[in-house]
């Protein structure tokens, strides 16, 4: 098992760390160019738009893996029509979720900003930004949602090779639009999105040329299924929730006890935790379907080495990011632009949130495990815990309580709280062995 377990390793959760990391340099990109091409309030200010591109990223996670969850056990049991008839359900869920979101985000661009803290310094460049990249939004979950179905129709390499495109068009386009043509912010959220359009086009290949087994086509609606998709992608949404939780609670703490150098400071650390949050769940998303289709098959011992594998890739990966963010935090501050006061205050505290990195990337691979084992609850669980109640609680009440210091301890403390109690869940689910649902 050791030899052909380590190559579907590579040949799943590589791609998927590749296509994550790509994900979201495309917000690294686009703060890296705004940062230098636009201004640091300007960085300051796609950051406080942040939480809600972060939504978004969120309910689309949700649906798409709840779906990809769905179907990757159903392939695991040989039925391929009930696969294609999740995905075609996931499919149109998806398009229907980004409609609702791409018109609150055209319309209501103000109220939203205004809701999300943006002061008088940062309101017109937010707006700005989050007005256009709601434009895009519905080819961009698309796009999303067919990657993820892809990586579980033996198109791992397909999936890089989209985001591969995208990343490479998003940086000219950011260059182009931000330089150039000086757009601003507007720029780099039309760039983000003509990208993600392109991408789209280019997975749509796998479906033009029939490869794998997923096929669109008619669908005889089952409100059942929709609340099955719901269910097993709920976890995940959930925990794709804990960065914009996050993000929303730092802010308002250092709005008021910082000031605007804290949400400066916080704009660059924000992104250097996007990057690392993308290598956690690439690898919890790309053995996804490992653990689905083990699971499936009812594949005891299989199942239990992707489990290890997984810790251990998540646990090593999280601490060599941790150990980079640290060595290379000044140059990082100094490709966003950052001034020189923003950026010796965040190199004085980065190191205080970047420990926390270890803790998030093991809690992720445990809440990846149990929903696509079929245990969503205890998925949910620890999701919810981790990433609205114990997260916000601590970010919002410690900082009042112990002074301004413990501010950028918060990740730190909240995930390893969460981390405990996940692990005395694992440990009681499994105390009599795992048990597979018919």
């Amino acid at each position: 098992m050791s030899s052909s377990g380590m190559k579907n390793i590579i040949k799943y959760v590589l791609p998927m760390i590749l296509s994550n990391v790509c994900f979201f340099m495309f917000t690294i990109i686009d703060a890296v160019f705004v940062g230098r091409g636009v201004g640091t309030n300007a960085l300051g200010a796609i950051n406080l738009v942040s939480p809600f591109i972060m939504v978004v990223g969120a309910i689309n996670m949700l649906i798409s893996v709840g779906g990809v969850a769905i179907y990757a056990v159903r392939i695991g049991r040989g039925d391929i029509e009930g696969g294609n008839k999740v995905f075609r359900h996931g499919m149109l869920f998806m398009v229907c979720a980004a409609a609702i979101l791409s018109f609150i985000g055209v319309f209501f661009a103000d109220k939203v900003c205004t809701l999300l803290g943006a002061n008088e310094t940062f309101h017109h460049l937010a707006v700005e930004y989050l007005f256009w990249y709601s434009i895009f939004i519905i080819p961009s979950a698309i796009s999303m949602g067919l990657q993820n179905y892809c990586r579980n129709d033996n198109a791992p390499g397909l999936v890089s090779i989209v985001v591969i495109v995208t990343t490479v068009c998003n940086i000219f386009g950011d260059w182009l639009l931000i330089y150039p043509m000086a757009w601003g912010t507007k720029g780099a959220a039309i760039a983000t999105g003509i990208s993600q359009t392109l991408g789209l086009l280019v997975i749509l290949s796998h479906f033009i040329r029939k490869q794998g087994n997923l096929r669109f086509g008619k669908i005889k609606l089952e409100k059942s299924l929709f609340k099955e998709i719901i269910v097993h992608g709920l976890p995940e949404g959930i925990s794709q929730l804990a960065t914009p939780v996050m993000t929303f609670c730092m802010n308002m703490v250092l709005i008021d006890m910082v000031g605007d150098l804290g949400v400066n400071a916080f704009s660059a650390i924000s992104y250097i935790a996007s990057f690392s949050m993308a290598v956690f769940f690439g690898a919890s998303e790309g053995l996804q379907p490992l653990f689905g289709q083990s699971y499936g098959a009812k594949k005891k011992e299989d199942l239990k080495f992707y489990f290890k594998a997984g810790l251990k890739i998540s646990f090593f990966g999280s601490a060599a990011v941790t150990i980079l963010a640290v060595l290379f935090g000044g140059y990082i501050g100094s490709l966003f632009g950052t001034d020189a006061v923003t950026r010796e205050y965040m190199l004085k505290v980065l190191p205080q949130f970047a420990v926390g990195f270890i803790a998030t990337a093991v809690n992720v691979m445990i809440s990846s495990y149990l929903y696509s084992t079929e245990r969503s609850l205890l998925a949910l669980n620890i999701s919810v815990l981790r990433s609205i109640i114990v997260n916000a609680a601590v970010i919002l009440i410690l900082p009042y309580v112990f002074g301004e210091s413990i501010i950028w301890f918060s990740l730190l403390i909240y995930e390893v709280i969460v981390l405990i109690i996940a692990v005395a869940l694992l440990k009681h689910s499994e105390k009599n062995g795992i048990h597979f649902k018919e």
